[in-house]
């Protein structure tokens, strides 16, 4: 069972990521230009914040079965009318309509939680992580490669099918449930809300992830404009090779993970925001082209994949500890503030790529970042000035005054 979620987690986070290696194909299929349909990117992204908002609190009100199911039927025929798309608004209407549906992994995450004893939960929470990662960079190589050789159109197809198969055997396999609550839908949108304006660790949190994935969607929309150019002049399959660089992201995880039991995660983030900065650096000396330009992309997008998705455990970390009740509803708020900074990220790549080539999306990574690396800082500066505060005010609270030129009383 934790194998076909893991495997479902992957397909589903897949559906999110493989229109950034053929959006160069839509756009000679359909006849547009290559900025205009990486706007199919920015769409699906828009439309996953929004599902992740709008229902994966549904998982609270609703029993699993059911609701998994719904979603999965309902995201394979998104991706089937996004497949037979005659022209670019009905495309971009059904890539929204993915977006909002395939939200599946965010839902699967607490229902296998509730399904394996508690001291198994971390081991099942760790599979279904790699089965997310491995989602997210496979369906790049297999959207490439396919798209290539089949045409933009067969990728949407080919997913469409496996994931109304996999709606059909979860509808047998997965146990009947009940639902964990009652609460009404409108106060379960209302939570998550509240819940953003009254912890300040998780709004921290949700900004981080915002800025830092939203460099890293900046990166594979503008990576493909740039190895489909006449700079590389490579196909889209050369995008899906490139993010299959980043399969040892699936190891530094479980790692970043110990680092944040034992340095906390406010160390793990400032490392991580540096390392993003080093990232983009890197990626800069890819628009030079050439063997050393494809080796700085390779190791630049590995470096901020690692660090991205380090973040993000941390940032988990924080915010799970925060409310033992409340989690569900905690990572609806981070993840819709994850992707939707994702969605502006892409969407401000195709302008930066536009405006300053391959330099602009390098600058764009690097100054997102800075927003975050700023925001960091300051919250750590707050927390030094509690713990010593200038002009000796703590010591001084704790030593008793004395009149000058009065011994101390024994």
């Amino acid at each position: 069972m934790v194998l076909l979620l893991a495997v479902t987690c992957g397909v589903a986070v897949g559906n999110v990521y493989f229109p950034q290696a053929v959006s160069p194909l839509v756009a000679d299929g359909l006849d547009v230009s290559a900025d205009t349909a990486a706007l199919v990117v920015t769409a699906t992204q828009f439309g996953y914040a929004g599902g992740i908002f709008l229902l994966v609190p549904l998982g609270d009100r609703i029993p699993y079965r059911p609701l998994i199911v719904t979603l999965l039927s309902l995201a394979g025929l998104g991706l089937l009318g996004a497949g037979a798309a005659p022209g670019l608004s009905p495309l971009l209407v059904a890539s929204a309509l993915v977006g909002v549906t395939t939200v599946i992994a965010q839902v699967i995450a607490p229902t296998a939680a509730g399904l394996v004893p508690e001291e198994r939960r971390g081991a099942v929470a760790g599979t279904l992580l790699s089965g997310s990662i491995g989602g997210m960079l496979l369906s790049r190589v297999f959207g490439g490669a396919v798209g290539e050789w089949l045409g933009w159109r067969a990728p949407y197809l080919m997913t469409s099918a496996v994931t109304l198969l996999l709606a059909c055997v979860l509808a047998r396999a997965l146990p009947r449930s009940t639902a964990p609550s009652r609460q009404r839908y409108p106060a379960l949108l209302a939570e998550s809300l509240r819940l953003l304006r009254t912890e300040p660790d998780l709004r921290r949190s949700g900004f981080y992830q915002a800025m830092i994935f939203g460099g890293f969607s900046a990166l594979w929309t503008g990576v493909a404009l740039l190895l489909t150019g006449p700079e590389y002049g490579m196909g889209a399959s050369a995008v899906g090779m490139l993010a299959l660089v980043n399969a040892a992201t699936m190891i530094c995880t479980p790692v970043a993970g110990r680092q944040v039991d034992r340095r906390g995660s406010d160390a793990v983030n400032l490392v991580c925001m540096l390392a993003v900065l080093v990232a983009s650096a890197v990626l800069f000396v890819g628009g030079f082209g050439g063997v050393v330009g494809l080796v700085a992309l390779g190791v630049g997008s590995l470096l901020l994949d690692v660090a991205m998705q380090s973040g993000t455990v941390a940032n988990q970390v924080r915010i799970f500890g925060l409310s033992d009740e409340a989690r569900a509803r905690l990572n609806t708020a981070y993840m819709t503030c994850a992707y939707l900074g994702g969605s502006i990220g892409s969407w401000l790549a195709v302008r930066a790529y536009g405006a300053f080539g391959w330099p602009g999306v390098c600058g764009l990574v690097a100054l997102l970042t800075v927003l975050a690396l700023t925001r960091h800082l300051a919250h750590l500066a707050h927390l030094a000035h509690r713990a010593h505060p200038r002009g000796g005010e703590g010591r001084a609270a704790l030593t008793p005054r004395r009149r000058p030129g009065r011994p101390p009383r024994r």
